[in-house]
């Protein structure tokens, strides 16, 4: 079965040409996006929003990030 449907390959078709062509910007800051991987997180994230065949965004929690010290 497959895991992205038709909706997300065209989304990331369109940002990966934005990128090349120089004109993807991110979304708050509205920087420059150069990054090959973070202009393919902003297409399945637009697919995502239009309702394409998507997996979820991973699941990021707060205490992962932090690094929990061991008292002794």
């Amino acid at each position: 079965m497959a895991r992205y449907g038709k909706k997300a390959a065209e989304k990331v078709e369109k940002v990966m040409k934005e990128r090349k062509a120089g004109t993807l910007k991110s979304g708050r800051s509205g920087k420059k996006v150069t990054s090959r991987k973070q202009a393919i997180a902003i297409g399945l994230s637009e697919a995502r929003k239009a309702g394409g065949k998507v997996p979820p965004a991973p699941k990021r929690s707060a205490s992962s990030k932090k690094r929990k010290s061991s008292s002794k």
